[in-house]
């Protein structure tokens, strides 16, 4: 069987998997589940073309790293085969850990378990699979590997996970603010003092890399809508969790989902029990859609209401502050709530949701942004570059938010 593929996709063209062990990872079943994974849960909502997936993202980022490892060998680094293969491997891999809807049920369905930390169970479980094939990329992965500039390129604050979800999330959400030139990017790349840095010829394609981060978090990633939406799934996902654990109503659900609703999972059960592993690469959105439709006509109220919200797109309201919202406006608009839809108290919590949203576009700190001084001088991107705001943006945004039925006055 031939292995060697070329893929068509949308932003890069034709993709090439030249090797028969990457081609194996592809198309196991773990692997395969990503294409049933949005990559921007319920952000259709507001963008409806961000239908695309961890597929997609998946493959688009290893591209990239051949890219990257391409460029790195012209420049007379040496990089082996093995080294070169298991790279695009770890950076394949490196969001296998996803569950439904991606990161808006991460801590829902599974309580403080990073997808990380998952996309390491899984990549280990895979590796026994395949009989130790994936050691080096295991090691690159958990940054144990001799050559830490591996571990950049899969992991920092420019690697080649974000170069690939910036301009795929702006393509499939038309929002073109968040276009970057990650060819020329990656073709500025360069290693010192094993360290991934960048010529300083590239100092303003980072600095618009910077900015289009930041754009892209607060127009697509933290969009209002989106952020309501999302909240209304995890209240949602929380109800049917505490229906079933109280024993009270039968959550129907039939998909494999109600070992998650039933259970709570944590990272020690995963390492332990395959059984729980299983389970979890056996759920993807569709399970939850299948549930929100049971649930549509539910006895629950709550069940019904918010499935109802969401199939229907009749969204809560949100209200952004730069400040917490004042506790005598929570209070009234919680009795605001239980009087208008009939409910005790203790159930308006599922319907008046508070939280706090962050922007991070550069964090300055032991993950730096290098720049290669002609000299050879090594330097910061925030002390490089000539711009005031890449050194504001290093300043981490916080707002709060507060989620609502439209008919409560905020």
């Amino acid at each position: 069987m031939n292995k060697k593929k070329i893929i068509n996709d949308p932003i890069y063209g034709f993709i090439n998997v030249e090797s028969e062990l990457i081609f194996d990872i592809i198309e196991h079943p773990y692997f395969q589940r990503l294409r049933r994974i949005r990559q921007l849960g319920l952000t259709d909502l507001v963008y409806p073309g961000a239908l695309h997936t961890r597929f997609h993202h998946a493959l688009g980022a290893m591209h990239l790293m051949g890219l990257a490892l391409n460029n790195l060998r012209l420049k007379g680094h040496m990089i082996s085969d093995k080294e070169y293969e298991s790279a695009q491997i770890a950076i394949l891999l490196h969001d296998i850990g996803h569950g439904p809807f991606s990161h808006t049920l991460e801590f829902t369905l599974l309580k403080n378990i990073h997808h990380e930390a998952l996309s390491l169970i899984i990549m280990q479980e895979i590796n026994k699979q395949f009989g130790g094939a994936l050691d080096v990329a295991l090691s690159m992965f958990k940054d144990t590997y001799k050559r830490k500039f591996f571990h950049q390129l899969i992991s920092s604050q420019l690697d080649i996970d974000r170069l690939d979800y910036l301009k795929r999330d702006g393509f499939y959400t038309g929002v073109s603010e968040g276009t970057i030139g990650s060819d020329r990017i990656i073709k500025l790349f360069d290693i010192a003092d094993d360290q991934l840095v960048l010529d300083e010829k590239g100092i303003y394609s980072i600095e618009h890399f910077l900015i289009a981060r930041r754009v892209m978090y607060w127009q697509v990633y933290l969009h209002k809508t989106t952020v309501s939406a999302e909240n209304m799934l995890i209240q949602l996902v929380q109800r049917a969790q505490d229906l079933a654990k109280a024993g009270d109503l039968k959550v129907f659900v039939g998909t494999g989902l109600d070992y998650f609703l039933n259970n709570e999972i944590s990272s020690k059960n995963f390492k332990n029990n395959n059984s729980y592993l299983q389970a979890f690469l056996g759920i993807d959105d569709y399970d939850v859609w299948v549930s929100i439709k049971k649930w549509l006509n539910h006895p629950d109220f709550v069940l019904s209401y918010l499935s109802k919200g969401i199939l229907e797109r009749k969204l809560f309201k949100i209200s952004i502050s730069s400040k917490p919202f004042d506790q005598k406006q929570i209070d009234g608009m919680t009795f605001e709530i239980s009087k208008m839809l009939k409910i005790g108290k203790e159930l308006t919590n599922y319907f008046l949701i508070r939280g706090v949203i962050n922007n991070e576009a550069y964090v300055s700190g032991s993950e730096k942004i290098n720049i290669l001084r002609k000299g050879g001088k090594i330097e910061d991107i925030a002390e490089a570059s000539d711009l005031p705001n890449i050194k504001a943006m290093s300043k981490i945004v916080k707002k709060h938010y507060l989620c609502s039925p439209k008919y409560v006055s905020l």
